[in-house]
This record gives structure tokens, C-alpha cells and sequence, in this order.
């Protein structure tokens, strides 16, 4: 049984490594636009998959002198890297299927081709779903790109199927050039919208206002008897951690080291009720709080 974020990432390898081979062969035997873009198209997604399981075992990596703060962000940069492999790729099958489109083609053994991307198909929807299960349990952005890419190919094998078709019924090979078309605007979709996730998270954006009032409802939830309020509440993700810091006041009268214990004790429920949080509280006293010159929340009392 495959476990762990770099399982999952192999399985994607084996099966894109097996789907270029296939489509490769298919390609050349029926000399179809369609199909050769499918196998670049496969071929793009087998590198997303290497990035997806070297970035994830960076992640993994411990925090060091060089980077205290970890890692995880190497799933983000793969993420960002994916999208940009897609866009390369996209543009590579649009410029084939034009040429192919002006200049004709001829097109063979359409029943084999179509069966190898039937298949293609098939074989994409099974692991990337289980890569976004995975993605999802692990908060994975490297998988859950990887993902992307596999189900943006699985959907993308339903025109080329539809194109091959059409050549079949009409013996036009002008559809296949079309097919292939269709696929790389497609391409082009995913990629940018897996661009821009990506760059959310390394441009530091904060989480959705969901996240935010589960960090609420935390605080809320273990609230000290000394805590007055809290304010300037931030939080930023990193690959799949949480980086939240907050300023919490303690009434008058409440020592130095009541302060430091109970702030303790709240990192520790915050961090216990929201995955992969790293919590940093900084103490004052209740007189303390000014207003910020932009607003990350006004002083909280509940």
C-alpha cells in the first residue's frame, strides 16, 4: 500500500513514465497531431512529478541554521515551477497542431490510437484522484499540482478521443489538429490557475477568513483567565504549516512568569486545534495596545 506525500508522488512517476511510452508508440504509429501532444503533454507531467517528489522530500527537512522557518515552502516553488512547465508545454502542442492544421497529415491505425488514450485516460483519473485524497490529507501544494497536471490531461484525452473520432467518421484529419488545439488552450488554464496559487502563498497571502476564525474559535476556546485581549492577529502557510503570530495582553498585576506559562498554554491549543500551526505569542500588558497603521484586527476582547 502506497503512504506518505513521496509515495504518492512515485506512483505519479511510474504511471506518466508508462503513459509517455504508450503514447509515444501510438504517435508514431498513427502519425496523429492529437496523440503526440497527449504524450508531450504526459511527458510534462512526468517532470511536475519529479519536481512534486524532490520538493516534497525537501519539505520534509527539518529547520536548520539556514532556514529556520523550514522548508515547506520548496512544495509552493515546485508548484509555481509546474505551472510554468505546463505553459512551455501548451504553447509547444499549439504551435505543432497550427503547422499540422496548415500543412495536412495523414492518419493511420486510428483504432489503436484511440485505445491508448481511452486507456490514458482512464489510468489519469484513477491516480489523480488519489493524489488529490493524498493532497488533501497532507495539505500538500506539490501533490495537489501534481494532481492537477493528471487531471488536466484526463480531460484533455477526452477531446483528443473526440477529435480521433471525428477523423474516424468524416476521414478529416483536419480534426485531429483541432483536438490537439483544444487540448493546449486547456493546458494553458490549468497552468495559470496553478500559477497563481502558487504565488499566493510565496507572496505570503493571508489564509481565507474560514481559517482565520478556526484560529479564533482556537484562542476562544483556551482562553486564559488572565488575557484581556489580543490584536495584530497574522498568519501565513508555508507548503502545509501554518505560521501565526499574534500580541495577547494580560491584566494588571499578572507576573512575568503566570504571562509566559499561560502564553504557552495557548500556543499549545492553537497549535493542537489547527494542523501544522507554529504559533509565536508575544506578551503585554493591557495598557500596551495601539492601534496599527493598518488594520490586522483591532483589539479583541472575546
Amino acid at each position: 500500500m502506497i503512504t506518505g506525500k513521496a509515495g504518492a508522488a512515485v506512483l505519479s512517476i511510474i504511471s506518466n513514465s508508462l503513459l509517455i511510452l504508450l503514447k509515444g508508440v501510438a504517435g508514431a504509429v498513427t502519425g496523429s497531431i492529437a496523440i503526440i501532444t497527449e504524450a508531450v503533454h504526459s511527458a510534462v507531467d512526468l517532470l511536475a512529478s519529479i519536481f512534486a517528489y524532490f520538493s516534497i522530500r525537501k519539505a520534509e527537512q527539518p529547520a536548520d541554521a539556514d532556514h529556520p522557518y523550514g522548508h515547506e515552502k520548496a512544495e509552493n516553488i515546485a508548484a509555481g515551477a509546474e505551472a510554468m512547465l505546463i505553459l512551455v508545454g501548451a504553447l509547444v502542442i499549439s504551435y505543432e497542431a497550427v503547422r499540422r492544421l496548415e500543412g495536412g497529415a495523414e492518419i493511420e491505425s486510428l483504432g489503436f490510437g484511440i485505445a491508448v488514450i481511452a486507456f490514458s485516460m482512464v489510468v489519469n483519473i484513477v491516480v489523480s484522484s488519489f493524489l488529490y485524497s493524498r493532497a488533501r490529507v497532507h495539505d500538500s501544494p506539490a501533490l495537489e499540482g501534481d494532481a492537477a497536471h493528471l487531471r488536466a490531461d484526463a480531460l484533455t484525452s477526452v477531446a483528443v478521443l473526440a477529435g480521433l473520432v471525428l477523423v474516424a467518421i468524416t476521414d478529416e484529419p483536419a480534426f485531429d489538429s483541432i483536438a490537439a488545439l483544444v487540448v493546449g488552450v486547456a493546458i494553458v488554464g490549468s497552468g495559470v490557475r496553478l500559477m497563481m496559487r502558487a504565488g499566493r502563498v510565496l507572496m505570503d497571502e493571508a489564509p481565507p477568513p474560514e481559517e482565520l476564525d478556526q484560529i479564533e474559535a482556537a484562542i476562544a476556546a483556551a482562553r486564559p483567565p488572565e488575557m484581556v485581549g489580543y490584536h495584530k492577529l497574522r498568519a501565513r502557510k508555508a507548503g502545509a504549516r501554518r505560521h501565526i503570530d499574534m500580541h495577547v495582553q494580560f491584566r494588571a498585576g499578572t507576573t512575568l512568569e503566570q504571562a509566559h506559562q499561560q502564553a504557552h498554554a495557548l500556543r499549545a491549543a492553537i497549535e493542537a486545534a489547527i494542523p501544522h500551526a507554529d504559533v509565536l505569542i508575544h506578551s503585554e500588558p493591557e495598557t500596551s495596545y495601539v492601534p496599527p497603521d493598518f488594520d490586522v484586527g483591532p483589539l479583541r476582547h472575546g
